[in-house]
């Protein structure tokens, strides 16, 4: 099992569904601030989508075939629950997650 590969699926995925959340008004509220214009709301669905998709696509880089179809809808159940948990509690960790995950998955890619 590649672990980079499965890290950053991970990552697409939480990112997918963060842009979800953000395509809607009551949660766009929560976690973005006032000063961002309300019209970049509408990428968050197609963004999120894309996403999504890039994340079973390096899904299937760790597993093989329909497998990685049942790993990627793992990945963002998990991704999902977490997303969850943050928003009430900690909004800005959860919109900053994607980067800060990114840095370290370039970080761990070039060691």
């Amino acid at each position: 099992m590649n672990g980079s590969a499965l890290f950053s699926s991970f990552l697409l995925a939480y990112a997918g569904m963060l842009g979800f959340c953000l395509g809607k008004e009551r949660h766009w509220k929560q976690l973005v601030s006032s000063r961002v214009p309300a019209r970049l709301r509408r990428l968050g669905a197609p963004l999120g989508s894309l996403l999504l998709g890039l994340a079973v696509y390096t899904a299937g880089d760790v597993w093989p075939g329909g497998m990685a179809l049942v790993g990627w809808f793992g990945l963002i159940s998990l991704a999902g629950f977490a997303l969850l948990m943050l928003i009430p509690y900690a909004p800005r960790v959860a919109t900053s997650l994607p980067v800060m995950g990114g840095m370290i998955w370039v970080v761990l890619a070039v060691l």
